[in-house]
């Protein structure tokens, strides 16, 4: 069975040009047609984004069924954090907390998604949507956290599992403790390349592959960055689209 997902840093819907569009980032989901779409930085009540959900406002636009919220962030009015849409059920939905000490508060949302084949075969998929921090260790702390978090340690290594978002590593320093000790497959950056991860930041000029996604029990087809002309302007950020196999 086939899938696609996306992933998308979407900075709250507010665009380079400091507008706040919706829309914009609507299109580029609409065009990629993901069957599950991992955000980051979604707001939900805030005055910058008209006191919206934005989760649920970008899932009646392109027609998710299925929507879950992680809030990382409270603010004075309203907070953000990371969203999870889906075209197939979401059968739980827990935040893993990933701040470190005084840190900007940080998290994981997970999901746990089910998915039927034609024979009426159920596949359960596991998805860790992340937003990490800014200093490398930072990061590694906050990978410590998840490994030991209770979702993560009860997953069987044969079980499909896509851990991504945007991590912030502009070195890679992360990529070897996912491929070589917890062996997964990185779908944006081959395993044996240091410096070869898929550019997504900033979105007008992309230099940085900040926005990764590794898999684990999933074969990955293909990978691209969204080239759309909107989304130059929509995010500081780039979509990540991947086509993965279910066996």
């Amino acid at each position: 069975m086939r899938l696609r997902i996306l992933t998308y840093n979407i900075h709250r819907a507010i665009g380079l040009d400091r507008r706040f569009q919706p829309d914009r980032i609507a299109d580029v989901l609409f065009h990629h047609d993901a069957d599950i779409v991992l955000l980051q930085e979604v707001d939900d009540g805030a005055p910058r984004s008209q006191r919206l959900n934005l989760a649920k406002e970008l899932a009646q636009l392109v027609d998710y069924p299925h929507f879950a919220v992680g809030h990382n962030v409270q603010l004075r009015t309203g907070r953000y954090g990371n969203a999870t849409l889906s075209r197939h059920p979401i059968l739980r939905e827990r935040n893993i907390d990933l701040t470190i000490g005084r840190r900007k508060r940080r998290g994981c949302q997970h999901t746990t998604i089910d998915i039927e084949k034609r024979a009426g075969h159920v596949h359960r998929l596991e998805i860790f949507n992340l937003h990490l921090g800014l200093s490398p260790k930072e990061r590694t702390q906050q990978i410590g956290k998840l490994v030991k978090s209770e979702e993560f340690r009860r997953l069987d290594s044969q079980q499909p599992t896509i851990v991504a978002g945007d991590f912030n590593d502009w070195r890679s320093l992360l990529h070897p403790i996912f491929t070589q000790i917890l062996d997964f497959n990185c779908a944006t950056q081959p395993d044996d390349e240091l410096s070869g991860a898929l550019r997504t930041f900033p979105s007008f000029s992309p230099t940085g592959g900040l926005d990764r996604v590794y898999c684990r029990g999933i074969k990955i087809l293909r990978t691209r960055r969204c080239r759309l002309k909107v989304s130059r302007v929509a995010s500081d950020h780039l979509a990540v689209i991947v086509d993965l196999q279910l066996s």
